[in-house]
């Protein structure tokens, strides 16, 4: 069993790869791919470990991968990222399974949503849960109180205000794509 890494401070989510070059030579121990292809995420994974980063990849927005339990085998056996982030509990629970970090997201879009993500979360025991979005404090409260896992708060967070409120609400990592907020 190997040592779950902790996230915390800001997680670069790369889109756009002028941003993936940028990353590389910051301070950010930590990248995660969004909307990759299949026939490049392999490259990036190693080109940013070659670069001492740490990767999440998001297995669902891999494009031209089915997540099924074959694919989250390629994942883990060819692409070799540090972690996976999913919507899905097959995955994570592949994840663990494998000792890979594993980071269940998890989109609150009404109090059903809520309730069944949080069934599937306690079932599946990811090692983060990531909200989005993650600019509702008592949102961030309650699911690490339900949970007892640690929270990234992801999604629509804009300024170093909203970034602040999740963090005193107690996110221990806020992940976003947007590249003013990665300075933080």
């Amino acid at each position: 069993m190997i040592i779950i890494a902790e996230l915390n401070g800001i997680l670069p989510a790369v889109r756009d790869m002028k941003d993936f070059e940028k990353l590389l030579t910051s301070d950010h121990e930590y990248i995660i791919f969004l909307e990759s292809r299949l026939s490049q995420i392999k490259s990036l994974v190693n080109y940013s470990k070659r670069n001492n980063k740490k990767v999440l990849v998001h297995a669902d927005l891999i494009q031209g991968l089915k997540t099924d339990d074959y694919g989250v085998e390629f994942i883990f056996r060819e692409i070799k990222p540090d972690g996976i982030v999913s919507t899905r509990g097959n995955v994570i629970s592949l994840a663990k399974q494998h000792d890979i970090l594993a980071v269940q997201r998890m989109f609150a879009v009404d109090s059903h949503a809520l309730e069944n993500t949080i069934q599937i979360i306690n079932r599946v025991k990811p090692d983060y849960i990531e909200i989005m979005p993650g600019i509702i404090p008592a949102l961030i409260t309650e699911v690490s109180d339900r949970t007892g896992i640690p929270v990234i708060a992801g999604g629509l967070i804009r300024t170093d205000a909203e970034v602040q409120r999740a963090y005193d609400s107690g996110a221990k990592a806020i992940s976003t794509s947007d590249k003013a907020l990665w300075g933080l």
